[in-house]
This record gives structure tokens, sequence and C-alpha cells, in this order.
């Protein structure tokens, strides 16, 4: 263990250049295996897109979180609950596509139910409009979770509820075909009067660009993302 935890930022381009040649199934399995490291791990690539996208959703979201029901899609290892928990929400439901990350989730303690489920391959395995809170980090992207989830993540919030989700920006040709095709889907959907767009913001330096990344503080090259809120319909 002590040997996985002193991972570099050189050993883990490595991993991610292996996360992306494989299909969503194995991806799965990687993730499984990686589960125990994963937030250490991330903590090295300095992630922060979990603390930006909490506390962007505190700071416009109104009313008091204590009995609020989440559902916190992409889970992972429970990392964005625990966040969550500090400012006061208890209840959460969480889904996963790695059973090894749902087994992390579960030592947190802070979910009454999680769900293993691939999103865009199975449906979403949550309530139809009972959360006031749906919650995805860092998942909206190629070869992970498809557009066509957003519809799901809506449908999932009960009516006037929120649903938050952010995303790294990048530059590649099938991440720049994402980031249009979603805010596509944003729009029509409130265009056809599913919800209404509260605010959208900018992540500043959430990671590090494990691709470019150099030798010393200069040479540091950063990815950057964008959070968005959503309030569902009422009616």
């Amino acid at each position: 263990m002590s040997e996985e935890c002193s991972r570099t930022v050189d050993d883990l381009r490595t991993l991610h250049k292996s996360i992306k040649e494989v299909d969503t199934q194995q991806r799965m399995k990687f993730y499984d295996n990686w589960a125990e490291t994963y937030e250490q791990d991330h903590l090295t690539m300095g992630y922060k897109a979990p603390n930006q996208t909490v506390k962007f959703l505190f700071d416009n979201f109104s009313g008091g979180p204590e009995e609020l029901q989440v559902l916190d899609v992409a889970c992972g290892s429970g990392w964005v609950a625990n966040l969550m928990v500090e400012l006061g929400f208890k209840h959460f439901v969480g889904v996963d596509g790695s059973q090894g990350m749902l087994d992390q989730a579960a030592k947190t303690g802070h979910y009454k139910e999680l769900k293993l489920a691939l999103l865009g391959t199975e449906p979403l395995p949550a309530q139809t409009g009972v959360f006031d809170v749906v919650m995805i980090v860092g998942a909206l992207r190629d070869g992970f979770v498809p557009v066509s989830v957003i519809r799901e993540l809506c449908l999932a919030a009960k009516p006037g509820g929120y649903v938050c989700m952010s995303r790294n920006n990048t530059k590649s040709e099938s991440g720049n075909k994402y980031k249009v095709s979603m805010e596509k889907e944003l729009q029509l959907m409130e265009e056809e009067g599913l919800w209404t767009h509260v605010i959208t913001k900018e992540m500043d330096k959430y990671m590090i660009d494990v691709y470019n990344y150099g030798e010393g503080e200069q040479n540091e090259k950063y990815l950057y993302g964008t959070m968005y809120l959503y309030r569902k319909s009422p009616n």
C-alpha cells in the first residue's frame, strides 16, 4: 500500500493512458482495482473538482441542507458526500459503475443506499422525482457518462429540486464534441420547460494536466472545467 500511495504525477500519467485505451467494461474493472488509492492519487494530481463543485452548489441554492435528499451520481469513493456532510447534508443515495468504488463509499457511512449501474448502458437506478439535489462531478465526459444521462438526472430530481454538474474542458476533438453536445442538450431541456438555468461557472485549475506536466512549478499546466446548476420545473 505504501508503494501505491507514493505514486508520482509521471506514474499517474501512465495510469491515465491505460484507462483511455480500454472499453467501458474494462475501465470499470480498472476502477475496482484503483479504488483504495483513488483519492490519494487524485490529491497528488491536485484534484479540486469535488471541493469546487460542492462549494458552487452551496453558494447558489436556497434552504437548509439537513433534510435534503441527495443523489450522488458517479459517486466513486464518496468524496463528494464527505464534503457535503461537512456542510450539513445528511441523506445520500450513491450510484457508480465500479463495485470497488462503491465498497469504498460504503466505508464513509454516509449512504443509505449504494447502487451499481453502468450509466448510459443501464438506466439510472434511482426513484423518479424524489431528490432535492442531484450531483455528478467529473464523470460527464467522452468515454464515461454519455450526454443522454443528463435527462435521467433531471428525472430523478423532485419538482423544484437542483441538478448540479461539473465537467472538465479538454482540448481534444472528442472532448470538444462532447461539450458541444452537452450544452445543446442543456439548452434543449430548458426550452422544453424541464428545468431553468440557475448559474454556470468556470472551474479554475481544478487538476494538474498529467499529459503536459513538466518538472518545476513554472511548467505545471492545469485542466479547467465548467460547473452547471439547474433547477427542475416545479410542474
